[in-house]
């Protein structure tokens, strides 16, 4: 019992500082987060805007959607009280409960029942409360969704389907809610896949999502919905898909990433240029399928290094389909073999996430590194 108090007492003491008294405990704290937000300066249309987080963005690009559209719903669990994420906060109040309504907590029922309004002619959003749960909808989107136009020769297709996903690490979501399954659906011919950095992008690649001729999946960094805000245009506009954004322009090296890990690197690239004189070239893919080979390469082809970061572990992530591109492709421009920074083959972890995420740290690590091959 003795040892068993001593114990108590030592873990109560966190830097010294005596917790038994603390009204407010040190250890209930959540860790800050392992990226600053660096607002989107490419805006892709004129007119009024307002300041607005992501979720706030995603909401406005469905309205606009619903109110363009008579023939489009939103539909998924809970999304009628707004979701878990409020990002469809309102609208079944404007529009009704017709066209955006709750859905029983089945995730292939919803993938299913949106292919099958999609190909009856509605444009149907569906949402997926957390991308960890998508796979019960595995076999829907990739075998159906995916294949609909290509097995009836055009005849019949599902493309009017997008199917948003909350995903990515959040600070303490553990191994059912943080999971970044991107590079599971990029292997799906047939398919397009997304994800934004921020309330500019999320907005213009939703609505460009929605209004795209193939089914596409839309994944959200949920960790992103009220850190990341932007002066985003009201009107309605769209972020062509199949595009990289050049967020930093650089000469030493490539750095590519998707979602939240653009701003990790868009830090690494301050740090490596203020502290060791090295140009890292930030470069955000935004489509993961189709990925934009053009820009990645023209990039390449002018550093001759490439660091790919992605919070999905390290086997099979998508940074090794690009790895494998690049090399084919530029493999004389090249200076340094081509590295990862990534998740850990292992389950996405709870209190172990600060070491799991690809950080600032270890991605500077990686930059210098691979200058000094």
């Amino acid at each position: 019992m003795t040892a068993w108090k001593s114990s108590l007492t030592l873990f109560l003491r966190y830097n010294n500082v005596s917790l038994l008294n603390c009204k407010k405990p040190h250890f209930s704290r959540r860790n800050a987060a392992h990226f600053t937000y660096h607002p989107d300066t490419n805006v892709p249309a004129d007119g009024e805007k307002h300041k607005l987080n992501m979720y706030q963005a995603i909401t406005n690009a469905l309205d606009l959607a619903l109110e363009k559209d008579p023939t489009a719903v939103v539909f998924g669990e809970d999304v009628g009280f707004g979701g878990v994420f409020r990002c469809t906060m309102g609208l079944q109040q404007k529009y009704g409960k017709d066209r955006v309504f709750n859905t029983p907590l089945c995730e292939q029922g919803i993938v299913g029942f949106g292919i099958g309004l999609a190909v009856s002619g509605a444009t149907a959003i569906s949402e997926i409360q957390f991308a960890d749960y998508i796979f019960p909808a595995f076999d829907q989107l990739v075998n159906e969704a995916a294949k609909y136009r290509y097995r009836c020769g055009n005849e019949f297709n599902c493309g009017k389907l997008t199917v948003r996903a909350p995903c990515g690490a959040v600070g303490h979501g553990a191994h059912y809610h943080s999971q970044s399954p991107e590079a599971y659906f990029a292997h799906t011919p047939g398919l397009k896949i997304v994800m934004p950095r921020g309330p500019i992008k999320a907005k213009g690649l939703l609505l460009a999502c929605i209004e795209d001729e193939d089914p596409c999946i839309f994944f959200e960094p949920k960790v992103l919905y009220r850190s990341a805000v932007d002066e985003v245009p009201i009107g309605h506009f769209t972020v062509p898909l199949g595009q990289a954004d050049v967020v930093i322009p650089g000469s030493d090296v490539t750095v590519i990433g998707w979602g939240t890990q653009v701003h990790v690197l868009c830090e690494v690239a301050q740090m490596a240029k203020e502290q060791h004189n090295i140009s890292c070239e930030v470069i955000d893919l935004m489509t993961i399928l189709p990925w934009d080979s053009e820009t990645i390469f023209k990039s390449v082809k002018k550093t001759g290094r490439v660091i790919i970061s992605h919070e999905a572990p390290l086997t099979c992530g998508f940074g090794a389909e690009l790895a494998t591109t690049i090399q084919e492709e530029c493999f004389l421009n090249l200076e340094a073999p081509i590295a990862r920074v990534t998740g850990f083959d292992t389950p996405f972890p709870h209190i172990f996430e600060p070491f799991y995420i690809p950080t600032k740290w270890r991605c500077l690590e990686a930059v210098l590194d691979i200058v000094k091959f």
